[in-house]
């Protein structure tokens, strides 16, 4: 850490043009190669070592990486037995302290309802747009963290030892990464400052900083009544429905009226920044706030005020059912009363609640005193733990509001975002003394996990701008 030398502020305009250079001509005919690969996430693909698609995107990403000019860089494969790969990746820097930059490249699986002229693995680019599954959650963190590096250095500027850790199971919660942390713990060393590149933007015209991520419960709940189906005209009013047990089972975890998650287990007191922090972001996005998603005509969100949009999203638990089975498609749906409906739950829960406990609460609630004597199960899939950014040091939100200004020619905004990286709550536990700068690229419309995902290319770039500004700062930052 140097102490007596202010930060040099890096020239935009020659910033600007690197960065837009090494993207167009480099990372988005890579990020193109890289969408076309169908790496599915473990969890969605339980193959996936057979199907060969990781080792495809390792090697995309790892050959790329290895022909950066960046003196010193070094780029290694790390496979533990039985578990996705990780890209690790060391510069030298100066100083006794180290960045971690960290990124994911598997993906999220295909989703309904893509426009007839796109697909999960077909890239398309149209304009500022680069359409297609993976691009901006999570493949562009690579590129992007070593290109932040070369900017720096073109300019002869300077920075701390660097690590880039690019994983392969972050859709899946990260399950392997804890092994790959523990058996790297010595070549990483104790960061000072983390840097993730897969989070979210309320808008493209700012540099937006995370705050708080939330936790996830995820597992399938089943209710069974029959041991196969029967005719409905039999049945029905005497044989109970599986689908009605299972409605009347949710209601013990969601009002349905107001979508609340009522049991207090799963609730926490909102801390007044995050509050506080909610209310300026309503200010900066307006309408934004729920305008973004495609809501068919007529329909509203889920409140008006857009302060408790924000909070709702971000610090209170929230359930979805994301798939569902035992339930035939329409052609096929004859006058059957079905024997069991099985649904995957997924609970978002509060960035400081307990995970592990939560999920634990989730399947007591959901199994006891089953309606009728059905057979009621509730198989957790897995989650992760949520995470609460440490109070900013006064020298990271000064470098964050220079970035931005510099390179978006906007104010800085801070916001929790309401998916999950469980990456963050496991380095905010292991490394308490660390900064953490978490952004991204999913801003409006970009749609991570969902038909018609985009990376907006131009927020890409300044992101990586803004990057290698903060690596500058965190260098000449004094004792903050």
């Amino acid at each position: 850490m140097d102490t007596t030398t202010t930060p040099p502020r890096l020239d935009r305009d020659a910033t600007d043009s690197f960065v837009d250079d090494v993207w167009e001509r480099e990372i988005v005919p890579q990020l193109v190669d890289y969408i076309a690969i169908p790496n599915k996430s473990p969890l969605f693909d339980p193959a996936w070592a057979e199907h060969g698609h990781m080792d495809r995107a390792v090697e995309l990403i790892e050959a790329w990486c290895r022909a950066q000019e960046i003196p010193g860089l070094t780029v290694e494969v790390v496979r533990l037995e039985g578990r996705t790969p990780l890209i690790y990746m060391e510069i030298p820097g100066e100083g006794d302290d180290t960045v971690l930059l960290y990124g994911h490249l598997d993906k999220q699986p295909e989703m309904t309802g893509w426009r007839e002229d796109l697909g999960p693995w077909k890239p398309v680019r149209e304009g500022d747009k680069l359409y297609g599954r993976g691009g901006a959650d999570d493949g562009y963190s690579a590129f992007a963290s070593l290109t932040a590096i070369r900017a720096l250095e073109e300019q002869g500027g300077r920075h701390a030892r660097c690590v880039v850790l690019i994983e392969g199971c972050e859709e899946s919660g990260s399950f392997d990464l804890p092994y790959y942390i523990d058996h790297l713990a010595d070549r990483i060393g104790e960061p000072s400052l983390v840097v993730c590149l897969d989070s979210g933007c309320g808008d493209y015209d700012r540099l937006w900083s995370t705050t708080s991520l939330r936790g996830l419960v995820v597992g399938e709940l089943r209710v069974g009544i029959l041991e196969e189906g029967v005719h409905s005209g039999d049945a029905s009013g005497v044989v109970p429905s599986s689908f009605r047990i299972l409605r009347s089972i949710l209601s013990r975890l969601e009002d349905e009226t107001s979508g609340r998650i009522t049991p207090a287990e799963l609730s926490v007191e909102i801390p007044n920044q995050r509050i506080e922090q909610a209310g300026a972001a309503a200010i900066v996005l307006e309408n934004a706030i729920h305008g973004k998603f495609p809501f068919v005509d007529g329909a509203k969100p889920a409140r008006d005020e857009l302060a408790e949009l924000v909070l709702n999203r971000t610090w209170r638990s929230a359930l979805a059912i994301t798939g569902v089975e035992g339930m035939p498609a329409l052609e096929n749906a004859g006058n059957v009363l079905r024997p069991y409906t099985t649904v995957k739950v997924s609970l978002r829960v509060p960035p400081t609640l307990d995970a592990d406990r939560a999920a634990a609460f989730v399947k007591e609630l959901l199994e006891k005193d089953p309606p009728y004597g059905a057979d009621v199960t509730f198989e957790g899939e897995g989650g992760g733990q949520g995470w609460n950014a440490p109070e900013l040091a006064g020298w990271l939100e000064q470098s964050v509001a220079g970035a931005s200004e510099a390179f978006f020619g906007n104010q800085a905004a801070y916001m929790g975002e309401g998916g999950s990286i469980p990456f963050m709550g496991m380095l905010g536990e292991k490394f308490p003394k660390a900064q953490f700068l978490i952004t991204g690229v999913l801003g409006p419309h970009s749609n991570a996990h969902g038909p018609n995902e985009f990376l907006h290319v131009p927020t890409g770039k300044k992101v990586t701008s803004c990057v290698a500004q903060v690596l500058s700062d965190h260098l000449y930052r004094n004792g903050d």
